[in-house]
Protein backbone atom coordinates (compact mmCIF):
# COMPACT_ATOMS: atom_id res chain seq x y z
CA UNK A 1 0.00 0.00 0.00
CA UNK A 2 1.35 3.56 -1.07
CA UNK A 3 1.07 5.77 1.59
CA UNK A 4 1.17 9.55 1.84
CA UNK A 5 -0.48 12.32 3.56
CA UNK A 6 -3.41 14.63 1.00
CA UNK A 7 -1.69 17.11 -0.89
CA UNK A 8 -5.13 19.07 -1.11
CA UNK A 9 -3.26 21.35 -3.50
CA UNK A 10 -2.61 18.68 -5.86
CA UNK A 11 -5.72 17.05 -5.57
CA UNK A 12 -7.66 20.27 -6.84
CA UNK A 13 -5.52 21.36 -9.44
CA UNK A 14 -6.41 17.48 -10.55
CA UNK A 15 -10.41 18.09 -9.95
CA UNK A 16 -10.07 21.22 -12.07
CA UNK A 17 -8.12 19.58 -14.68
CA UNK A 18 -11.20 16.55 -14.99
CA UNK A 19 -14.65 17.28 -16.41
CA UNK A 20 -16.84 18.63 -13.91
CA UNK A 21 -18.72 15.08 -13.63
CA UNK A 22 -15.85 13.25 -12.59
CA UNK A 23 -15.06 14.52 -9.30
CA UNK A 24 -15.76 11.00 -7.93
CA UNK A 25 -12.72 9.91 -10.08
CA UNK A 26 -10.30 12.21 -8.99
CA UNK A 27 -10.64 11.60 -5.32
CA UNK A 28 -10.89 7.74 -6.33
CA UNK A 29 -7.73 8.06 -8.56
CA UNK A 30 -6.22 9.78 -5.27
CA UNK A 31 -7.15 7.06 -2.64
CA UNK A 32 -6.37 4.13 -5.37
CA UNK A 33 -2.64 5.15 -5.71
CA UNK A 34 -2.07 6.16 -1.93
CA UNK A 35 -3.63 3.34 -0.48
CA UNK A 36 -4.59 1.18 -2.87
CA UNK A 37 -8.69 1.55 -2.42
CA UNK A 38 -10.63 -1.05 -3.81
CA UNK A 39 -14.61 -0.48 -4.81
CA UNK A 40 -14.58 3.68 -4.66
CA UNK A 41 -18.24 4.91 -4.99
CA UNK A 42 -20.04 7.72 -3.77
CA UNK A 43 -23.31 8.25 -2.74
CA UNK A 44 -25.64 10.85 -2.74
CA UNK A 45 -29.02 11.44 -0.90
CA UNK A 46 -31.89 11.94 -3.72
CA UNK A 47 -34.49 14.87 -3.70
CA UNK A 48 -37.05 13.54 -1.31
CA UNK A 49 -34.22 11.93 0.83
CA UNK A 50 -35.84 8.62 1.43
CA UNK A 51 -33.27 7.26 -1.04
CA UNK A 52 -28.97 7.06 -2.00
CA UNK A 53 -27.76 6.70 -5.60
CA UNK A 54 -24.71 5.47 -6.02
CA UNK A 55 -21.92 7.19 -8.25
CA UNK A 56 -19.01 4.32 -8.75
CA UNK A 57 -15.97 5.33 -9.79
CA UNK A 58 -14.64 2.19 -12.29
CA UNK A 59 -10.99 1.69 -13.97
CA UNK A 60 -10.71 5.69 -13.72
CA UNK A 61 -14.36 6.65 -15.34
CA UNK A 62 -16.98 7.36 -13.42
CA UNK A 63 -19.62 4.34 -14.33
CA UNK A 64 -23.38 5.57 -15.06
CA UNK A 65 -25.83 6.02 -12.40
CA UNK A 66 -26.23 3.00 -10.66
CA UNK A 67 -27.79 1.42 -7.23
CA UNK A 68 -30.34 2.78 -5.68
CA UNK A 69 -30.34 2.26 -1.72
CA UNK A 70 -33.09 2.49 1.15
CA UNK A 71 -31.76 5.01 3.15
CA UNK A 72 -33.85 4.33 6.59
CA UNK A 73 -32.35 2.12 8.71
CA UNK A 74 -29.25 1.60 7.01
CA UNK A 75 -25.65 2.20 7.86
CA UNK A 76 -25.54 5.34 5.41
CA UNK A 77 -28.09 6.81 7.25
CA UNK A 78 -26.13 6.23 10.54
CA UNK A 79 -23.73 7.68 9.09
CA UNK A 80 -25.43 10.97 8.06
CA UNK A 81 -26.76 11.31 10.90
CA UNK A 82 -23.62 11.10 13.05
CA UNK A 83 -21.26 12.51 10.89
CA UNK A 84 -18.74 10.14 11.83
CA UNK A 85 -17.00 7.53 9.91
CA UNK A 86 -18.00 3.72 10.01
CA UNK A 87 -15.44 0.95 9.33
CA UNK A 88 -16.57 -2.44 9.01
CA UNK A 89 -14.93 -5.67 7.71
CA UNK A 90 -15.91 -6.56 3.81
CA UNK A 91 -16.68 -10.58 3.96
CA UNK A 92 -13.64 -10.55 2.09
CA UNK A 93 -10.31 -9.74 4.62
CA UNK A 94 -10.43 -5.97 4.07
CA UNK A 95 -12.10 -2.76 5.31
CA UNK A 96 -15.39 -1.22 4.48
CA UNK A 97 -14.93 2.37 5.10
CA UNK A 98 -17.81 4.80 4.57
CA UNK A 99 -17.26 8.57 5.37
CA UNK A 100 -19.54 11.43 5.44
CA UNK A 101 -19.00 14.09 2.36
CA UNK A 102 -20.52 17.43 3.75
CA UNK A 103 -20.09 21.28 3.59
CA UNK A 104 -21.24 23.79 6.79
CA UNK A 105 -23.56 21.36 7.54
CA UNK A 106 -25.21 20.34 4.47
CA UNK A 107 -24.92 16.87 4.24
CA UNK A 108 -24.27 16.22 -0.30
CA UNK A 109 -23.72 12.17 0.78
CA UNK A 110 -21.26 9.15 1.73
CA UNK A 111 -17.91 8.11 0.41
CA UNK A 112 -17.68 4.24 0.53
CA UNK A 113 -14.30 2.69 -0.10
CA UNK A 114 -12.96 -0.97 0.42
CA UNK A 115 -8.90 -0.94 1.72
CA UNK A 116 -7.07 -4.19 2.67
CA UNK A 117 -6.08 -2.48 5.94
CA UNK A 118 -6.28 0.75 7.48
CA UNK A 119 -4.59 2.38 10.59
CA UNK A 120 -5.84 5.83 12.16
CA UNK A 121 -3.53 7.53 10.15
CA UNK A 122 -4.94 6.09 6.93
CA UNK A 123 -8.29 7.00 8.14
CA UNK A 124 -8.04 10.28 9.14
CA UNK A 125 -6.59 10.83 5.43
CA UNK A 126 -9.57 9.34 3.76
CA UNK A 127 -12.04 12.00 6.39
CA UNK A 128 -9.96 14.97 4.74
CA UNK A 129 -10.49 13.31 1.02
CA UNK A 130 -14.08 13.13 1.62
CA UNK A 131 -14.44 16.60 2.79
CA UNK A 132 -12.60 17.44 -0.27
CA UNK A 133 -14.98 15.94 -2.21
CA UNK A 134 -17.10 17.58 -0.60
CA UNK A 135 -15.96 20.85 -2.05
CA UNK A 136 -15.10 19.81 -5.22
CA UNK A 137 -18.95 18.77 -5.76
CA UNK A 138 -20.42 21.84 -4.27
CA UNK A 139 -18.15 23.55 -7.00
CA UNK A 140 -18.62 21.14 -9.96
CA UNK A 141 -22.17 20.79 -9.60
CA UNK A 142 -22.78 24.41 -10.34
CA UNK A 143 -21.42 22.72 -13.92
CA UNK A 144 -23.01 19.34 -15.01
CA UNK A 145 -26.46 18.28 -14.15
CA UNK A 146 -25.34 14.86 -13.01
CA UNK A 147 -26.28 15.43 -9.50
CA UNK A 148 -29.85 16.86 -10.15
CA UNK A 149 -30.35 13.92 -12.16
CA UNK A 150 -28.90 11.21 -9.66
CA UNK A 151 -31.46 13.01 -7.08
CA UNK A 152 -34.41 12.31 -9.58
CA UNK A 153 -35.73 8.78 -8.16
CA UNK A 154 -39.15 9.71 -8.30
CA UNK A 155 -41.17 11.84 -11.11
CA UNK A 156 -40.66 15.70 -10.49
CA UNK A 157 -43.55 18.34 -11.32
CA UNK A 158 -42.50 21.24 -13.42
CA UNK A 159 -43.77 23.08 -10.63
CA UNK A 160 -41.49 21.53 -8.25
CA UNK A 161 -38.77 21.93 -10.86
CA UNK A 162 -39.35 25.67 -10.39
CA UNK A 163 -39.27 25.36 -6.67
CA UNK A 164 -36.18 23.73 -6.41
CA UNK A 165 -34.59 26.43 -8.28
CA UNK A 166 -35.73 29.02 -5.96
CA UNK A 167 -34.57 27.55 -2.86
CA UNK A 168 -31.18 27.58 -1.71
CA UNK A 169 -28.10 24.92 -2.99
CA UNK A 170 -27.48 23.86 0.55
CA UNK A 171 -30.60 23.00 2.60
CA UNK A 172 -28.21 23.45 6.03
CA UNK A 173 -25.86 25.66 7.22
CA UNK A 174 -23.64 25.95 9.84
CA UNK A 175 -21.95 29.09 11.51
CA UNK A 176 -20.05 30.28 14.80
CA UNK A 177 -23.46 31.57 16.29
CA UNK A 178 -25.77 29.43 14.80
CA UNK A 179 -26.99 26.20 13.08
CA UNK A 180 -29.74 26.20 10.55
CA UNK A 181 -31.63 23.80 8.59
CA UNK A 182 -34.80 23.41 6.40
CA UNK A 183 -36.82 20.79 4.27
CA UNK A 184 -40.54 20.75 2.59
CA UNK A 185 -42.48 18.18 1.04
CA UNK A 186 -43.69 16.64 -0.65
CA UNK A 187 -40.61 17.47 -2.47
CA UNK A 188 -41.41 16.04 -5.61
CA UNK A 189 -44.97 17.53 -6.09
CA UNK A 190 -44.38 21.07 -4.26
CA UNK A 191 -45.98 23.79 -5.42
CA UNK A 192 -46.02 27.57 -3.98
CA UNK A 193 -43.40 27.22 -0.21
CA UNK A 194 -40.07 28.73 -0.43
CA UNK A 195 -37.18 29.23 1.92
CA UNK A 196 -34.65 31.01 1.97
CA UNK A 197 -31.47 32.10 4.02
CA UNK A 198 -27.91 34.38 3.47
CA UNK A 199 -25.10 34.86 5.29
CA UNK A 200 -23.47 38.62 5.56
CA UNK A 201 -20.75 39.77 7.69
CA UNK A 202 -23.00 41.52 10.35
CA UNK A 203 -26.56 39.45 9.66
CA UNK A 204 -27.94 36.38 8.71
CA UNK A 205 -31.33 36.86 6.59
CA UNK A 206 -34.21 34.42 6.43
CA UNK A 207 -37.27 34.07 4.82
CA UNK A 208 -40.27 31.61 4.72
CA UNK A 209 -42.90 32.57 2.18
CA UNK A 210 -46.05 30.78 1.12
CA UNK A 211 -47.45 31.56 -2.77
CA UNK A 212 -51.02 31.41 -2.92
CA UNK A 213 -52.73 28.47 -5.55
CA UNK A 214 -51.25 25.51 -7.05
CA UNK A 215 -48.96 24.12 -9.78
CA UNK A 216 -47.46 25.79 -11.51
CA UNK A 217 -49.51 28.79 -11.35
CA UNK A 218 -48.36 29.32 -7.93
CA UNK A 219 -44.33 28.47 -8.52
CA UNK A 220 -44.78 31.41 -10.91
CA UNK A 221 -45.85 33.41 -8.01
CA UNK A 222 -43.09 32.25 -5.71
CA UNK A 223 -40.45 33.18 -8.41
CA UNK A 224 -41.65 36.97 -8.31
CA UNK A 225 -41.57 36.88 -4.91
CA UNK A 226 -38.28 35.56 -4.30
CA UNK A 227 -36.63 37.29 -6.75
CA UNK A 228 -37.99 40.62 -5.37
CA UNK A 229 -37.27 39.69 -1.95
CA UNK A 230 -33.15 38.92 -2.76
CA UNK A 231 -33.46 41.89 -5.28
CA UNK A 232 -34.20 44.14 -2.37
CA UNK A 233 -32.22 41.83 0.19
CA UNK A 234 -29.40 42.66 -2.17
CA UNK A 235 -29.42 46.01 -2.50
CA UNK A 236 -29.13 46.74 1.48
CA UNK A 237 -32.47 47.07 2.22
CA UNK A 238 -34.13 45.38 5.86
CA UNK A 239 -36.52 43.05 6.07
CA UNK A 240 -39.14 46.46 6.19
CA UNK A 241 -38.18 47.59 3.09
CA UNK A 242 -38.17 44.22 1.61
CA UNK A 243 -41.45 43.23 2.73
CA UNK A 244 -42.12 46.61 1.17
CA UNK A 245 -40.80 46.18 -2.49
CA UNK A 246 -41.89 42.19 -2.67
CA UNK A 247 -45.66 43.69 -1.91
CA UNK A 248 -44.92 45.99 -4.44
CA UNK A 249 -43.68 43.49 -7.02
CA UNK A 250 -47.19 41.46 -6.74
CA UNK A 251 -49.19 44.45 -6.66
CA UNK A 252 -47.25 45.54 -10.06
CA UNK A 253 -47.31 41.90 -11.73
CA UNK A 254 -51.13 41.22 -10.80
CA UNK A 255 -49.88 37.85 -9.86
CA UNK A 256 -52.12 37.13 -6.25
CA UNK A 257 -51.25 36.50 -3.07
CA UNK A 258 -48.70 35.72 -0.83
CA UNK A 259 -47.81 35.18 3.04
CA UNK A 260 -44.17 35.39 4.29
CA UNK A 261 -42.21 36.20 7.60
CA UNK A 262 -38.96 37.68 6.64
CA UNK A 263 -36.36 37.41 9.70
CA UNK A 264 -32.85 39.50 9.87
CA UNK A 265 -30.50 38.44 12.96
CA UNK A 266 -27.46 40.41 14.07
CA UNK A 267 -24.85 38.05 14.99
CA UNK A 268 -23.41 39.98 17.41
CA UNK A 269 -26.47 40.33 19.99
CA UNK A 270 -28.91 37.77 18.52
CA UNK A 271 -31.51 40.83 18.14
CA UNK A 272 -33.84 39.79 15.34
CA UNK A 273 -36.44 42.29 13.03
CA UNK A 274 -38.82 40.35 12.26
CA UNK A 275 -42.24 41.42 9.17
CA UNK A 276 -45.00 38.70 9.55
CA UNK A 277 -46.86 39.19 6.44
CA UNK A 278 -50.18 36.76 6.99
CA UNK A 279 -47.71 33.53 7.44
CA UNK A 280 -48.10 31.54 10.64
CA UNK A 281 -46.45 32.51 13.88
CA UNK A 282 -43.35 30.96 14.53
CA UNK A 283 -42.42 27.86 17.62
CA UNK A 284 -39.78 28.95 19.93
CA UNK A 285 -37.92 26.14 22.25
CA UNK A 286 -36.22 27.59 25.35
CA UNK A 287 -35.36 26.41 28.52
CA UNK A 288 -37.31 23.12 27.79
CA UNK A 289 -40.59 25.25 27.15
CA UNK A 290 -42.28 25.47 23.68
CA UNK A 291 -44.40 28.34 22.67
CA UNK A 292 -45.77 30.59 20.23
CA UNK A 293 -43.65 33.86 18.99
CA UNK A 294 -46.96 36.36 19.26
CA UNK A 295 -46.01 38.49 16.44
CA UNK A 296 -48.19 41.10 15.07
CA UNK A 297 -50.02 39.69 11.88
CA UNK A 298 -49.99 42.11 9.12
CA UNK A 299 -51.72 41.61 5.81
CA UNK A 300 -50.14 39.35 3.11
CA UNK A 301 -47.84 40.12 0.39
CA UNK A 302 -49.84 41.45 -2.51
CA UNK A 303 -53.49 42.68 -0.75
CA UNK A 304 -54.50 45.48 -2.88
CA UNK A 305 -55.40 47.60 0.17
CA UNK A 306 -53.98 50.55 1.89
CA UNK A 307 -51.48 49.01 4.34
CA UNK A 308 -47.84 48.75 5.86
CA UNK A 309 -45.51 46.35 7.42
CA UNK A 310 -44.35 46.42 11.50
CA UNK A 311 -41.04 45.70 12.11
CA UNK A 312 -40.81 43.83 15.46
CA UNK A 313 -38.07 42.54 17.44
CA UNK A 314 -37.59 39.13 18.96
CA UNK A 315 -34.36 38.66 21.64
CA UNK A 316 -32.47 35.25 21.03
CA UNK A 317 -30.50 33.18 23.67
CA UNK A 318 -27.93 30.66 23.76
CA UNK A 319 -29.86 27.23 23.18
CA UNK A 320 -32.77 29.01 21.65
CA UNK A 321 -34.50 27.11 18.68
CA UNK A 322 -36.49 29.13 16.50
CA UNK A 323 -39.01 26.92 14.30
CA UNK A 324 -40.60 28.63 11.16
CA UNK A 325 -43.05 26.89 9.08
CA UNK A 326 -45.91 27.50 7.12
CA UNK A 327 -49.29 26.12 7.35
CA UNK A 328 -49.09 23.10 5.39
CA UNK A 329 -47.73 21.43 8.83
CA UNK A 330 -51.03 22.68 10.15
CA UNK A 331 -53.23 21.73 7.48
CA UNK A 332 -56.19 19.11 9.11
CA UNK A 333 -54.86 15.86 8.48
CA UNK A 334 -51.70 16.89 10.06
CA UNK A 335 -54.07 17.42 13.52
CA UNK A 336 -52.94 14.34 15.30
CA UNK A 337 -49.29 15.70 14.94
CA UNK A 338 -48.20 17.57 18.26
CA UNK A 339 -45.55 20.06 16.95
CA UNK A 340 -45.20 21.45 19.89
CA UNK A 341 -44.48 18.17 22.00
CA UNK A 342 -42.37 17.02 18.67
CA UNK A 343 -40.46 20.56 18.80
CA UNK A 344 -39.77 19.62 21.95
CA UNK A 345 -39.03 15.92 22.15
CA UNK A 346 -36.53 16.87 18.72
CA UNK A 347 -34.18 19.26 20.64
CA UNK A 348 -31.19 16.60 20.82
CA UNK A 349 -31.06 16.21 17.51
CA UNK A 350 -29.47 18.51 14.51
CA UNK A 351 -31.77 20.70 13.36
CA UNK A 352 -31.38 19.07 9.98
CA UNK A 353 -32.58 15.74 11.11
CA UNK A 354 -35.44 17.51 13.63
CA UNK A 355 -36.09 19.06 10.08
CA UNK A 356 -36.89 15.41 8.67
CA UNK A 357 -38.71 14.20 11.95
CA UNK A 358 -41.22 17.44 11.61
CA UNK A 359 -41.84 16.79 8.28
CA UNK A 360 -42.02 12.60 8.01
CA UNK A 361 -44.55 13.13 11.03
CA UNK A 362 -46.59 15.66 9.15
CA UNK A 363 -46.55 13.56 6.08
CA UNK A 364 -47.14 10.25 7.52
CA UNK A 365 -50.35 11.47 9.57
CA UNK A 366 -51.71 12.62 6.34
CA UNK A 367 -50.78 9.21 4.65
CA UNK A 368 -48.84 10.27 2.05
CA UNK A 369 -51.10 12.85 0.74
CA UNK A 370 -50.86 16.54 1.59
CA UNK A 371 -53.11 18.99 -0.13
CA UNK A 372 -50.50 21.85 0.70
CA UNK A 373 -46.81 22.21 0.67
CA UNK A 374 -45.47 21.98 3.97
CA UNK A 375 -42.34 23.66 4.77
CA UNK A 376 -40.14 24.19 8.24
CA UNK A 377 -37.16 26.16 9.27
CA UNK A 378 -34.98 25.62 12.41
CA UNK A 379 -32.50 27.66 13.41
CA UNK A 380 -30.74 26.88 16.77
CA UNK A 381 -29.20 29.98 18.23
CA UNK A 382 -25.84 29.75 19.81
CA UNK A 383 -24.71 32.93 20.35
CA UNK A 384 -21.27 34.26 19.84
CA UNK A 385 -18.86 31.89 21.55
CA UNK A 386 -16.33 34.69 20.76
CA UNK A 387 -17.68 36.77 23.37
CA UNK A 388 -17.80 36.50 27.08
CA UNK A 389 -21.39 35.17 28.01
CA UNK A 390 -21.78 38.14 30.52
CA UNK A 391 -21.54 40.73 27.44
CA UNK A 392 -24.66 39.21 25.76
CA UNK A 393 -28.10 40.81 25.68
CA UNK A 394 -30.25 39.22 27.85
CA UNK A 395 -33.46 40.93 26.91
CA UNK A 396 -36.75 38.92 26.67
CA UNK A 397 -37.76 37.27 24.06
CA UNK A 398 -41.22 38.92 23.37
CA UNK A 399 -41.28 40.91 20.72
CA UNK A 400 -40.60 44.88 22.41
CA UNK A 401 -41.07 47.03 19.43
CA UNK A 402 -42.62 47.78 16.31
CA UNK A 403 -41.58 50.13 13.33
CA UNK A 404 -43.90 50.88 10.61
Amino acid sequence: MVGGDLELGELLVAAEAAPPSESVDVVAHDLQKRFGAERVSFLFVDLIGQRLVRLAAVGGRTADLGEVLDLKDSVYNGVLQSQSQHVEGDGQGGLRVITPVSNRGDCIGVLEVTLQCADDTVLRQVREAAHALAYIIVTDRRFTDLYHLGRRTTETSLAAEIQHQLLPSAPCCEAEQFTLAAGLVPADNIGGDTYDYTLDRGTLHLSITDAMGHDTNSALLATLLVGALRRSRRSGCDALKQAHDAHQALLSHSRGLATGQLLCVDLDTGRCDVVNAGHPRPLLLRDGTVDEVHLAVNLPFGVAAPTSYRLQELQLRPRDRLVLLTDGMQERGAAAVDLASLVRDTRPLHPREAVRSLTAAVLGACHGNLRDDATVLILDWHGDRRRPRESRSSRSDVPQRSRH
